[in-house]
Parts: C-alpha cells; sequence; structure tokens
C-alpha cells in the first residue's frame, strides 16, 4: 500500500467522513456493507484482484471505471455491458473501445469459489471502478452493494451514452434523464482525468472544424493545436490512442479541469465544460478560483458516482445473480 505522510493520513480522515453519504442518494436495494455476512471477502477479493491486474497494466484501472460508467447509462447498473452475443451493448460503437473484461471475469471467478451465487457482476463493477480510481491516487469511497445483474442488453440503446461531440445541452439531458445534475455531469466527466481517446473521435477539431479550409476548433489553445496534430495526423491512425489529461493521464487528480482552463482539452464535448457559462462556475469551483466557494474534486467524485452507480437498479423479479458475467443464466 501507498507510503503515508502526515499530510495522507489528514487526507484521508477528511475523506473517510466526506464519503459517509447521505440516505438520500443510496437505493433501498444497495447499502454499505451488503455483503458483510453472506460473503464477508467479497469486496477484499475485488480489490486483490483490481490490484493484480493493475500492477502489471496500470492503464486498466481507466477502462474499469468507463465499463462501469457505460453500463449505468443503459439498462442502469446492472452490468448489462458485459454480456456477450450478437448485438449487445459490447458490440455497440462507443463500446468497442472498452477494456478490462478479464478482471471482472476474474474477480467472478474467484467470487463463485468463495460464495456461489452470492455477489453480483454489477456490484464487482461498481467496486472495481472505485478501485482503479484509489489505484491512481484518487479517493477511496464506500460503495452501497446488492444490486441484481440484468437479463437484457441491447447495443442499439448505447445512443443514451454522452458523446464526444455532444453539446452542454444534450449532456445535460442525458444526464438528467438518471437524476443526475449539472453538477454531477461535471464531476462525472472529470473522470477523463486518466484514460485515453482514439484520434477518430477529435481529429476533426484539428482539420476540419468547419467546411471552409483547413481550419481548427478556436477554442484549442493554439500552442497545443502541433501537439495534437503531431498525434493525430490527418491521415494517420484513427484507432491511436492520447491521453485526455495531457501531463497527468496516470494519476486521479484536477489537472483536467485546468487543462480545459488552458485550452486543452481533447474530446469536443469536454472542453465546453469550460466554454458554456452553466457549467463553467463547476470547473472553476474545482480550480479554487477566488471569490467562488472551493470544491473538493475527490470527494465531489465520490458522492457522484455513488448517484450514478444507484441508476436503474434492478429488483429479484427482474433481475439475477449471475454465474458467469458475460452470460444471462
Amino acid at each position: 500500500m501507498y507510503q503515508k505522510s502526515s499530510m495522507f493520513i489528514m487526507i484521508l480522515t477528511l475523506l473517510a467522513v466526506a464519503t459517509t453519504f447521505p440516505s438520500s442518494v443510496q437505493s433501498q436495494s444497495t447499502r454499505v456493507g451488503f455483503y458483510s455476512s453472506s460473503c464477508p471477502r467479497a469486496e477484499s477479493i475485488v480489490t486483490e484482484t483490481v490490484q493484480k491486474h493493475f500492477k502489471s497494466s496500470p492503464s486498466i484501472a481507466a477502462g474499469l471505471l468507463r465499463m462501469h460508467f457505460h453500463d449505468c447509462f443503459v439498462q442502469g447498473c446492472d452490468a448489462s455491458v458485459l454480456l456477450n452475443g450478437e448485438n449487445t451493448e459490447k458490440t455497440a460503437v462507443p463500446n468497442l473501445g472498452l477494456r478490462g473484461w478479464e478482471v471482472i471475469d476474474d474477480a467472478k471467478t474467484q467470487l463463485e469459489a468463495a460464495c456461489p451465487g452470492v455477489v453480483s457482476c454489477a456490484d464487482i463493477l461498481a467496486l472495481a471502478a472505485r478501485d482503479s480510481v484509489f489505484l491512481t491516487k484518487g479517493i477511496n469511497w464506500n460503495v452501497p452493494t446488492g444490486r441484481f445483474d440484468g437479463r437484457v442488453s441491447l447495443g442499439s440503446e448505447a445512443k443514451n451514452l454522452p458523446g464526444p461531440r455532444d453539446s452542454i445541452d444534450v449532456q445535460k439531458t442525458k444526464f438528467q434523464t438518471f437524476g443526475l445534475n449539472t453538477q454531477d455531469l461535471v464531476t462525472l466527466v472529470g473522470g477523463h482525468t486518466i484514460g485515453t481517446s482514439a484520434c477518430q473521435f477529435f481529429r476533426y477539431r484539428l482539420y476540419n472544424f468547419t467546411t471552409t479550409g483547413n481550419s481548427a476548433d478556436p477554442t484549442i489553445n493554439p500552442s497545443f493545436l502541433p501537439q495534437l496534430r503531431t498525434l493525430c495526423p490527418q491521415d494517420g491512425d484513427a484507432a491511436k490512442r492520447v491521453d485526455l489529461d495531457t501531463g497527468s493521464a496516470a494519476l486521479f487528480d484536477a489537472t483536467f479541469f485546468k487543462n480545459l482552463e488552458d485550452g486543452r482539452g481533447i474530446l469536443e464535448s469536454d472542453q465546453k465544460l469550460w466554454t458554456d457559462a452553466s457549467t463553467k462556475s463547476f470547473v472553476q469551483q474545482f480550480l479554487g478560483v477566488r471569490g467562488l466557494q472551493a470544491l473538493n474534486f475527490n470527494i465531489e467524485f465520490g458522492r457522484s458516482m455513488v448517484k450514478m452507480s444507484n441508476i436503474g437498479l434492478k429488483s429479484a423479479a427482474n433481475g439475477e445473480i449471475r454465474r458467469i458475467c458475460f452470460a444471462i443464466n
């Protein structure tokens, strides 16, 4: 585990208090410590599994966080994104770049050996997302558990996912559909502090942003544009990955928001968080801009993740505890 200075211990104490979430954001069907009696080692098994895979491939953290997000925005947080099959969510274009499937399968195999038929894949995914944030030096929040796994997975429903060209109004609508407000939107998009994007999702900003000539998105910092063009040549590999948080892509921190302030956002939808007044104020709060009430990004991220992880939960009537995560029972 990480070496703890006195400052780090103080921060952990603060976070322990701050991550005691009000019951209003927790569904009746989930609670912290759900498996304390039925499978006491459930959370530690998931944590140890994520740690093992992270050690050999640190970039897996961003993959697991993104996978949980993509799961919750389609059919709710029910592990529907994990299901194999023709026309499932896995086959949808926004999910083709997801990674970390093997981590979830590994954890599920161990949990089935320890506590058969007890721990849902949806809970494994929620726990793995939290562990991924902590392993990249972010917050370690309490995850309410007790989810059921869904039986339906439709790739056509992936249109509910926020897209890289979405306006702020469209992003707001997609988040509000699930009870997430504008602060939650800015906070959760801040998860892009770790991870990458393929050139195909933003290269148009560098060369063909308008229909007149070889013009770039004017919100891109002119000094940053040559770097991006070098990383993503106009006729280069569309699948090449680029860090979403330039200079700090391996650490879960607030530099993502500083990059937006400096015109160094990679995705158009991300950069719009700075150019739209309704979201800019929250970005400024995460930056601690003078005159605004500062927000601690890590603490707020934990709060918003708890809210998001309770979207559209299944019941025993329309869900199950899968024996394997990529197929219904």
